[in-house]
């Protein structure tokens, strides 16, 4: 009899990783953001208290609307996961209320070096911060962004419905639009380094335009 070989499991795990994986990412962060969204549909709001702490533009809209807002992006968002119905724009939708939770909520006031941050990333408050837990909700929502619900989902029973193209080369604005994205998810909680990471989308923004104009046919 042959003994399966590990590299043999190794590809077994491989097939079921399209399957399962997305799948435990989504029943977790449904669950999760769920459960805040029911206790802010039963309970009372308290972002008066936090107002000022909101990272803009959420500073400029009222109490009652940022806790509208959260509450239904929480509770569709997490409905969304659960199904894997539209997972991508449900995971990058409560990737921004996790982030703009983490801007007034969790985020030290102030830090005066990396050091000094790095004791915020806790569960309890001690004054530091206590942002470890939206780090590892993120840390769960990206890989969602990136890589839809996966074989055990609505979106991928729509997918094989529909006629896909094949995948073809990197489009050259995708990089800016992605750092884009990610500079101003980081301007929510330090805005110098997130203005940074937005400086430098804009320059690859422009190259990849560049290289756009470049191959456009000549009339």
């Amino acid at each position: 009899m042959r003994t399966p070989s590990l590299g043999s499991f190794t590809r077994q795990l491989d097939l079921l990783s399209p399957w399962l994986t997305p799948l435990g990412l989504r029943l977790l962060l449904a669950w999760e953001f769920l459960d805040a969204g029911l206790m802010k549909l039963r309970g009372d709001n308290w972002f008066a208290e936090i107002q000022h702490a909101f990272p803009l533009p959420f500073r400029l809209l009222s109490a009652e609307l940022n806790w509208t807002l959260a509450t239904t992006m929480e509770l569709v968002g997490a409905t969304c996961l659960l199904f894997g119905l539209a997972t991508r724009l449900a995971a990058t939708s409560l990737l921004v209320v996790t982030l703009v939770a983490t801007a007034a909520v969790h985020w030290p006031m102030m830090w005066t070096g990396l050091g000094e941050l790095a004791k915020g990333y806790a569960i309890s408050d001690q004054g530091l911060g206590n942002f470890k837990l939206p780090v590892l909700f993120i840390a769960m929502l990206v890989p969602l962004v990136f890589g839809g619900g996966g074989r055990l989902s609505v979106d991928a029973l729509i997918a094989t419905r529909a006629a896909t193209a094949p995948a073809g080369s990197l489009h050259p604005a995708t990089l800016p639009l992605l750092l884009a994205g990610m500079g101003a998810g980081l301007a929510l909680l330090e805005p110098v380094g997130g203005l940074a990471v937005l400086a430098v989308a804009g320059l690859l923004g422009l190259h990849a335009a560049y290289r756009i104009k470049r191959q456009l046919p000549v009339c």
